[in-house]
């Protein structure tokens, strides 16, 4: 449970923000304790949807009657839409320097590592590994002979064309589900279907870009192979 104060912090509003959307009817009301409101992971959802709400261009009274009685059930889509988050792991410094197989500075490689997302300073020479899937992905590929810096670029890329085949995704989605279930009304019926909906897109889009990878991935592979052969035989001529 946390105090208006630390739930602004956490949130990344101002506690006037925060007073401001209780003011609306956008936040339900905290539970009181003696004369101390308090709040809960209900109304950090509850915030965060607002603030995405308003990135997507929604004005608050706008945001406020898509939530209305609908707001749990938004809340609810939300949660089936988003995927489970992995544990986060903490190393230090030097445990990274070893597991990267970083050869002298290590500081600038760590500091892109940083700008990428894919460590967050805790202070005292430790590091919080947000996703240690992709840190031992890195990991591997160096083992493999690639240097850390074009590994980090590569990863780079990787973020860049994911978010991109994300957003063509989620926006097929708003288009083609969101969009007609709002014109229809939103009737209880279709908040059923629509969970559904949004509970399958993710693992489906994650298939459809696998897939495509793959067969991408098998054609390069191919090509830069017969390259290889034609100059190899050229040599040896």
């Amino acid at each position: 449970m946390l105090t208006i104060d630390e739930l602004a912090r956490e949130t990344g509003l101002t506690v006037r923000n925060v007073r401001s959307h209780h003011a609306r009817g956008l936040l339900p009301p905290p539970e009181v304790r003696g004369r101390t409101g308090f709040y809960g992971p209900q109304h950090i959802e509850r915030l965060r949807l607002i603030q995405e709400l308003q990135q997507e261009g929604l004005k608050l009274e706008g945001i406020k009657r898509l939530l209305g009685d609908d707001g749990e059930r938004m809340l609810a889509l939300k949660r089936a839409g988003a995927g489970t988050p992995e544990a986060p792991e903490v190393l230090t410094g030097a445990e990274l320097v070893t597991r990267l197989r970083i050869d002298g500075d290590a500081r600038q490689l760590l500091k892109k590592a940083e700008k990428l997302g894919m460590l967050v300073p805790l202070g005292d020479g430790h590091f919080e590994v947000p996703s240690p899937a992709l840190l031992q992905a890195a990991e591997e590929v160096v083992a493999r002979g690639v240097s850390l810096d074009h590994a980090l670029d590569l990863i780079a890329g990787v973020e860049r064309h994911a978010r991109a085949v994300s957003k063509d995704f989620i926006k097929l989605f708003m288009d083609d589900v969101i969009k007609p279930f709002t014109e229809a009304g939103m009737t209880a019926e279709g908040w059923t279907e629509l969970a559904e909906s949004v509970e399958h897109v993710r693992p489906l889009a994650a298939q459809a870009l696998l897939a495509v990878f793959r067969r991408t991935m098998d054609e390069e592979v191919e090509a830069t192979f017969a390259g290889l052969a034609r100059r190899l035989a050229k040599s040896r001529r």
